[in-house]
């Protein structure tokens, strides 16, 4: 049992309370009546297994950043859209933390082409009908907040829906927690341990920018060597131009999920799109 809270405990408790109202508005037989006039499934897993690129994210603010920069949030999808690096989207859909809704994520995916990934906090098996309901390609599963039957049993049940799923990792421990046929890893540098949370410098990627986010550790993504061969491997939080083309180079990574870099760039999304370009083609 967990010695000390931390801002997930935080953020659950408020993810609870939303999930309930889902419930009271829609019932599963309403969800499952949903489906059956959901948009196809486009494959997340087929999108990230071409060539290396981006998941690219959309939300309001978050926790560990505070607001986005309005014109960037209202500008993201269409610049997602046209960018020749950008292979999926990650759409938040909690609506406390993040400033975002289901609503959110299914107009977003009425107007673009690449495959969406509903990231939230996901425990519940309604939470998993109610992302296929709404559009959504695929789900997040956290290892750091889900027992190993509970990954099973969600996991079995996207699949179910015909959609993928990216599970999120923090340690070698979760990596050894994810079910057996898995083929999307993510690897979180964010720590959601505001005890242990702490600037790193690593070996490999260097310093990861001017401005210091003391909940991002940069040696994790180093976990990527421990993750089953022919998996497809993601970079989560803490990426920008300057360090992702040592991800894919150095680490062999598939993909990396970027959001606040994105999102708070001074000069606009489509500009900082450029700079991951740039430094992917060098």
């Amino acid at each position: 049992m967990k010695s000390t809270r931390t801002i997930l405990d935080d953020i659950l408790v408020d993810v609870r309370k939303e999930l309930a109202d889902a419930k009271a508005e829609r019932s599963l037989a309403h969800l499952n009546k949903m489906i059956a006039d959901a948009p196809p499934v486009r494959s997340f897993k087929a999108a990230l297994q071409s060539h290396f690129g981006l998941i690219a994210e959309i939300k309001e603010r978050s926790p560990s950043h505070g607001p986005m920069r309005r014109e960037n949030v209202d500008s993201a999808a269409q610049a997602y859209e046209s960018s020749s690096i950008v292979r999926a989207m990650s759409i938040l859909t909690n609506r406390t933390h993040f400033g975002m809704s289901m609503e959110r994520l299914q107009q977003i995916r009425a107007v673009v082409t690449k495959p969406v990934l509903r990231k939230d906090f996901i425990f519940d098996d309604y939470q998993v009908y109610e992302a296929r309901a709404f559009g959504a390609d695929a789900i997040l599963l956290m290892a750091n907040m889900l027992e190993a039957a509970e990954m099973a049993r969600l996991y079995a049940l996207a699949r179910e829906l015909g959609m993928n799923a990216l599970f999120e990792c923090h340690t070698r421990e979760q990596i050894a927690q994810i079910p057996r046929g898995a083929e999307i890893y993510g690897i979180n540098s964010r720590t959601f341990d505001s005890s242990s949370a702490r600037y790193s410098m690593s070996v490999l990627l260097g310093k990861l920018g001017a401005k210091k986010d003391f909940t991002i550790e940069a040696d994790r993504f180093e976990l990527g060597q421990y993750l089953p061969q022919g998996s497809i491997k993601v970079a989560e939080s803490g990426v920008d131009p300057t360090t992702v083309a040592q991800l894919r180079d150095k680490l062999h990574y598939n993909a990396a999920l970027v959001g606040t870099s994105l999102l708070t760039a001074s000069h606009g999304v489509a500009a900082e799109l450029r700079a991951f370009e740039t430094a992917l083609a060098s």
